[in-house]
């Protein structure tokens, strides 16, 4: 959707904020709005409005839309750190580490787990976008850990399918902050995208059924060692749901972690790691099992509050 367009703003729009309101009736995010207001490409009876200016019902609304992204590729570009675990016809267990994609998309511009097997030569199937074929699940750009990728079409079908079914065993490790109570529990929150940052997420009435099972399994004075098991697998969950609880993962500025308590553990990034996966291998049908170790920054903070005591 891209060019000059102009419309009378109905009615159901009176009195609303210009980005929230033309979201709504562009279809477009609240952020892409306001970035084309901010542009002054946005008019009402031939006035220049602001982002967070009121539509009025009858006017007439002229907007200048942005072209299209360009669609985005796979760059076959080596990633450092990028660990196979496990590699056979059918899969490729790999051990994600921190800054990595697991596919580009729009505005990443940054390393790729699939653009990092490629350039290593794996191949993987062709299931799936273009940008992101052989993806069955992801991790967080800030989360590290293991992770499984299709190599055959058989194989991305089968896991896609255990990955819905939820028959997939997903074990994260994590430092929350505080301590959780009780010490062994379920969070079942639904998510949804956040109504004022579109780069968040946060528990919604009106999101997607979400389940965390966690157990505290070491605490500390400032912190708890919690394993989680995901029930769902909704992008940020652990994340949202331990910052809902008051207890967000050590080192989550953007959900609400205390930067001094970051900086004094050396932590630059969520102390939230991938920690095993366990599944019916699509091939052989028997349930495998694949465990990735800390790395060096979250083994280290880790040291650091249990030498503390």
């Amino acid at each position: 959707m891209s060019g000059y367009r102009t419309l009378p703003i109905p009615d159901g729009l009176d009195g609303m904020r210009v980005d929230a309101g033309l979201a709504k009736l562009l279809g477009l995010s609240r952020t892409v709005v306001a970035a084309i207001a901010d542009a002054d490409d946005v008019l009402i009876d031939g006035r220049v409005v602001g982002k967070s200016d009121r539509l009025t019902a009858g006017a007439m609304l002229e907007i200048t839309l942005p072209a299209p992204p360009q669609p985005v590729t796979v760059q076959a570009i080596p990633v450092e750190g990028l660990v196979v675990i496990h590699e056979d016809d059918d899969i490729i267990v790999v051990d994600k580490p921190v800054g990595v994609a697991v596919h580009p998309s729009p505005g990443w511009t940054g390393p790729t787990v699939v653009g990092g097997l490629a350039a290593a030569g794996h191949r993987i199937a062709t299931s799936g976008a273009a940008e992101r074929q052989g993806v069955v699940h992801r991790l967080d750009v800030g989360t590290t850990g293991v992770m499984v990728v299709a190599k055959s079409e058989s194989a991305y079908s089968a896991l896609k399918h255990a990955f819905k079914e939820r028959t997939v065993a997903k074990v994260y490790h994590a430092l929350v902050q505080g301590h959780p109570d009780p010490i062994k529990g379920t969070i079942d929150a639904p998510i949804d995208r956040h109504p004022k940052h579109d780069y968040k997420f946060a528990v919604m009435n009106s999101g997607k059924p979400s389940i965390t099972h966690y157990e505290v399994i070491e605490a500390f004075r400032a912190a708890s060692f919690v394993e989680v098991h995901l029930e769902t697998g909704r992008t940020h969950q652990i994340r949202v749901h331990f910052s809902a609880l008051h207890h967000p993962c050590v080192g989550d500025l953007t959900y609400g972690a205390d930067p001094t308590l970051a900086k004094r553990l050396g932590v630059a990034r969520q102390w939230l790691h991938a920690r095993q996966l366990g599944f019916h291998h699509p091939g052989t049908g028997e349930w495998v099992t694949f465990t990735s170790d800390y790395p060096a920054d979250l083994a280290a903070a880790l040291e650091k509050l249990r030498e503390e005591g």
